[in-house]
């Protein structure tokens, strides 16, 4: 029984991401998620490399730069948490597969204006397909840890702008995102 579920004028077609792109590949002819098969592609160089920022008052920021939170090295601790995160992306997001990772790499940047904490992370892989999801999960996580050790001091710290700013490898070729930071509204 079909209870509350109006069905769709779509069903049994594959979703479009939108005019002039490709179908989703992660969905069935029946509109279902799957796992792509990725065995017929070859095995290349990977890279993605992934933005996030995490807002906070200027009294968290100085706290960070002198290494005066309760509970460590807060940018140590966000860096190894990234890594593991990026190691783990297959276990978190349902139909991403795992992968032979070769590099994971989180930088950090304090900036003062506004006060922010500013991430960036990098893996490298040599695999059938890419690390996008997996340098996106390294930033977020890292941020999500940075928030986690501050939060005793500021719960109104406000992670942002976790994008995507680089990727290369694969049949898609080379993507760079312009800005890291999206535009102030």
């Amino acid at each position: 029984m079909n209870r509350g579920r109006k069905s769709s004028p779509n069903r049994g077609k594959t979703p479009a991401c939108g005019a002039g792109t490709q179908a989703l590949s992660h969905v069935n002819a029946e509109g279902r998620a799957r796992m792509v098969d990725v065995s017929g592609k070859a095995v290349t160089s990977r890279l993605a490399e992934a933005f996030a920022s995490v807002l906070m008052e200027a009294e968290t920021l100085k706290k960070i730069k002198e290494n005066l939170l309760a509970k460590g090295d807060v940018l140590g601790t966000a860096k190894i948490a990234g890594i593991l995160a990026a190691k783990k992306t297959h276990e978190l997001i349902p139909l991403c597969h795992p992968l032979k990772i070769t590099e994971v790499d989180l930088s950090f940047s304090l900036e003062d204006a506004p006060p922010r904490v500013d991430i960036r992370s990098r893996v490298r892989a040599q695999d059938r397909t890419g690390v996008e999801m997996e340098a996106l999960t390294a930033a977020t996580v890292a941020a999500l840890t940075v928030y986690d050790m501050c939060k005793a001091v500021d719960r109104a710290m406000r992670i942002t702008d976790i994008v995507l700013t680089k990727k290369t490898g694969g049949k898609s070729g080379t993507y760079v995102r312009k800005e890291p930071r999206l535009k102030e509204e």
